[in-house]
């Protein structure tokens, strides 16, 4: 099987004064496979780290996933993302602790700079519905199709600038 994640995403509004006292992780997405409307399978490289992985929404719930991943060595990771086509995305993630959860700000590079995400992990569906959003969260976009990595690999800002202006985002960075 795998395993149950709950999780909330929301969009940036500001940055915590101390988030860049944080080193960064450097991710590169491939989404696959390239043509999907949704890829339902992720090559990732995180630092030093690889992984595939793959998410199966629960009961329709976008907030509850199952997520099946295999760890991959440096090789296994260059010779799969060399010989398979999909869509990238590149991000920095801040793990940025408060009040004894980790919120991940996923501040994206090339094509989407600008966006800045942020997912917080439950460890209890319980938890997750009693969180309390903070001030640095602009709004929950957990339930938007267009936030998921695999829809907004390949596109730019300007693709996606429709749905962040219906939330008032204003672009940081």
């Amino acid at each position: 099987m795998g395993m149950t994640e709950f999780e909330y995403t929301y969009l940036a509004k500001y940055f915590p004064d101390d988030l860049f006292d944080i080193s960064p992780k450097r991710i590169v997405d491939l989404y696959l496979p390239k043509d999907a409307r949704k890829p339902t399978l992720r090559l990732r490289a995180k630092n030093d780290e690889y992984s595939l992985t793959k998410k199966n929404v629960v009961d329709g719930d976008v907030s509850q996933q199952i997520e099946q991943t295999i760890v991959l060595s440096p090789e296994e990771f260059d010779a799969l993302s060399f010989q398979v086509e999909g869509k990238t995305l590149v991000k920095d993630r801040y793990e940025y602790p408060l009040g004894g959860l980790v919120y991940e700000f996923d501040v994206f590079r090339e094509d989407l700079l600008g966006l800045v995400l942020i997912e917080v992990e439950f460890s209890s569906a319980m938890e997750r519905d009693n969180f309390v959003m903070p001030d640095f969260c602009l709004a929950d976009v957990t339930y938007d199709e267009w936030v998921a990595g695999g829809m907004l690999a390949g596109k730019s800002y300007a693709d996606i600038s429709d749905y962040l202006d219906s939330y008032s985002y204003q672009k940081l960075l």
